[in-house]
């Protein structure tokens, strides 16, 4: 079946966004939980650039609310903050594929910059928090591992033939 999402497909996709909300979920020393990448939004905006007429900006919806009611952070932020980017990538997904890896590290790594700070004003506007540069080191770390991500998924992505 050429261009299609087979139902080993469609399950891999969404094994791999809950493979990805579990690492965000995981409890990190408080050392390095600042460096903690934003696991969602990688996968989210690969499978958006991979196969963007399979998921998108509903789907990242939804991870975003799964991610608020399981931080306990204020219902909609991180939902806001996924679908702004998704929207994004899966606007000029044919231009990101084209990029080096390298090259589409530093995007991803902007846009998950742009979410994580999006998240932080939405913040700002509902309480009062403390000007933390969590959202750095994630956008960074984040970027350091976009490439990782980048092979392990496109080898599911090419396991199941999902397109």
């Amino acid at each position: 079946m050429t261009g299609s999402l087979t139902g080993h497909g469609k399950g891999s996709i969404y094994l791999t966004l809950i493979a990805a909300v579990w690492l965000a979920m995981i409890p990190l020393p408080a050392a390095i939980d600042s460096f903690r990448p934003d696991w969602a939004a990688l996968a989210i905006l690969y499978w958006t650039i991979a196969s963007p007429h399979h998921i998108g900006v509903l789907t990242a919806w939804i991870v975003g609310l799964i991610l608020d009611m399981l931080l306990g952070s204020t219902i909609g932020i991180h939902a806001l903050g996924m679908t702004v980017i998704t929207f994004i990538a899966a606007s000029n997904y044919q231009v990101i594929r084209n990029f080096s890896v390298w090259q589409q590290a530093l995007v991803m790594g902007s846009l998950i910059f742009i979410s994580q700070l999006l998240v932080f004003w939405i913040e700002h506007l509902f309480a009062s928090p403390k000007m933390n540069p969590r959202f750095l080191w994630a956008a960074i770390s984040s970027t350091l591992l976009w490439p990782s991500i980048y092979l392990l998924l496109r080898h599911i992505r090419r396991r199941f033939n999902i397109r």
